[in-house]
């Protein structure tokens, strides 16, 4: 099945990234047999250059470039903040109607960064599925926007305001995590990159790039009666 292309022109294309599918070949996840780079190289016919990351199991818009000079200029903007990113997530928990997590966090060498995320709560849902002490199941849909780039800076971000994402299974809450797994036979994690708003690196256009929620999401979405935004 063909990858769905959201935007493409001379020097950019971005898809919609399926949940569970690496963007390119990794160490970590040595059991995977297709991955987004290839995939879309195959399907254009062309070299792509991935100009920044989603984690495997997060789904959305995914850009690439088309040359080794757009790709860099296309990193930059990245790099320097300058690319506006909107997600979309179901975590645990009612979250407040909005909210700022201003919360630094650590590199892998461990030094210390500013991060800063803020989000909205578009829905709440309620579920009559008793859970550890509590009668029932508590979720929310939010839309989040991280006003840094930090690696897994939204994971880590809902998970120290104790909202994890379901499907988190680094950050998350096993629990959760389980009950849908056994439940609802939910394999993802419900976090979906849903848009890109950036100046285009040859052209210095506004560009504004929207990837519709997948099925898996949707699925959730519907057991949980959340309208989509």
């Amino acid at each position: 099945m063909p990858l769905d292309i959201l935007f493409h022109d001379d020097h950019l294309v971005a898809i919609n990234k399926p949940h569970g599918l690496l963007v390119h070949q990794s160490s970590i996840a040595r059991d995977a047999e297709e991955f987004a780079l290839q995939l879309l190289r195959d399907q254009l016919g062309v070299k792509v250059f991935p100009s920044h990351r989603l984690d495997r199991k997060t789904g959305g818009v995914l850009l690439f470039a088309l040359s080794k000079e757009v790709d860099k200029l296309m990193q930059m903007q990245f790099q320097d903040n300058r690319v506006n990113k909107k997600y979309l997530a179901i975590v645990r928990g009612h979250t407040p109607d909005e909210e700022e997590i201003d919360y630094p966090l650590r590199k892998e060498n461990g030094t210390l960064q500013d991060a800063l995320t803020r989000y909205k709560t578009l829905a709440r849902a309620e579920l009559d599925v008793p859970l550890g002490n509590h009668p029932t199941s508590r979720y929310s849909l939010v839309e989040a926007k991280p006003e840094t780039g930090r690696m897994h800076q939204l994971r880590k971000h809902f998970a120290h305001i104790f909202h994890p994402i379901i499907g988190d299974r680094t950050h998350g809450c096993n629990k959760q995590n389980k009950l849908f797994k056994e439940k609802w036979e939910l394999d993802t994690m419900l976090l979906h990159a849903s848009e890109l708003w950036f100046a285009h690196p040859v052209s210095n256009i506004p560009v504004h790039i929207k990837a519709p929620l997948q099925p898996e999401f949707l699925r959730m979405m519907a057991l949980m009666e959340m309208s989509e935004p």
